[in-house]
């Protein structure tokens, strides 16, 4: 299949990109309204194999007068193919895949804008769409610290994927290795909660019961690794997991923090923390002259390649293969 055809502007993009030796467009900072782009992550087709090859192209928030609003019209009006206010909701999914709001983009910047709107989220999706390694797990999450985004896969099919926040590299990285879902909650307080203030996590759930590391909704930095060690997504994504992923089961039941859970009688769902910290806002593209190549998930061939990231780990590890010697 031919790519898409360059316009004129993003060939004079391209131009310049190589006389300056910029090798990507400014990445700005800002957030966005997670409530409003539901409907974006809740589009679902029943078979994958329709889902369709989707491109990208460059677009420059610009305008002669040196208008910031009437540049981000102009950008809403292409998008939305002279409608201002499609183009506002397909911005949405753009301000998603840039990790961007285009509300923050300045004059002059760039923002990487698909071919193909409306789809199942999934055809965006920097992950596999079939992951072969994992078809015999009912289920398998995976968090990708380098691209900062997260895959939900059963039986080897993405079911679903998204965008997240994991810790601050410097300080309080996430730990990498392989985990399994522990104890969930739907509202909890942050124990890094400042004096007199409380933050609130919604739809928590643990996956490190020792060092207390989960994934929760929180309000949704559009950058790179700036957490506790958590892993913050959007509020639509982190309720979907809640429901979809299985917790440990204990003598004392599926639910509850660590102390006091009883004798763990099986893991929950399966989770892979892989990648290393990206060096700032993630950079999901690939900025060549002409176009924007998505860059493309790499996964271990097994599961189980992926180190113990605990001795809660290490124990079914040893209890996995003296049942295969069985």
């Amino acid at each position: 299949m031919m790519r898409p055809r360059a316009t004129s502007l993003l060939v004079g993009l391209g131009l310049l990109l190589l006389a300056t030796g910029v090798s990507r467009p400014v990445a700005a900072q800002g957030y966005f309204d997670q409530y409003a782009i539901e409907d974006i992550l809740a589009r679902n087709v029943d078979n994958l194999d329709d889902l369709p090859e989707v491109y990208y192209e460059y677009a420059v928030l610009n305008d002669p007068s040196g208008n910031s609003v009437v540049a981000r019209n102009r950008f809403y009006s292409r998008i939305g193919n002279g409608d201002t206010e499609k183009g506002r909701e397909r911005a949405q999914l753009i301000e998603l895949l840039n990790r961007q709001t285009v509300e923050n983009t300045l004059l002059g910047d760039t923002l990487v804008v698909p071919t193909r709107y409306g789809l199942d989220f999934r055809a965006y999706s920097p992950f596999p769409r079939y992951y072969p390694g994992a078809h015999s797990f009912e289920k398998l999450f995976i968090i990708h610290k380098k691209i900062q985004a997260f895959a939900a896969y059963e039986y080897g099919k993405l079911s679903r994927w998204g965008i997240v926040n994991t810790g601050n590299p410097d300080s309080t990285a996430t730990p990498t290795g392989r985990f399994n879902f522990n104890w969930k909650v739907e509202e909890r307080v942050s124990t890094m909660s400042p004096p007199g203030e409380e933050w609130t996590m919604r739809w928590v759930f643990n996956f490190h019961a020792a060092r207390g590391i989960h994934i929760h909704q929180y309000s949704m930095p559009t950058g790179g690794p700036t957490s506790h060690g958590c892993v913050r997504l959007i509020d639509a994504d982190a309720k979907w997991i809640y429901d979809w992923a299985d917790p440990w089961e204990t003598t004392r039941g599926h639910m509850g923090p660590s102390s006091g859970q009883g004798k763990i009688l099986n893991p929950g769902t399966m989770v892979l923390v892989i990648g290393d910290d990206p060096e700032g806002p993630p950079q999901p593209f690939e900025y060549k002259v002409r176009y924007p190549v998505l860059k493309r998930v790499d996964l271990p061939s097994n599961p189980h390649d992926v180190s113990p990231g605990t001795n809660q780990q290490e124990m079914w590890d040893r209890l996995r293969q003296q049942q295969a010697l069985r």
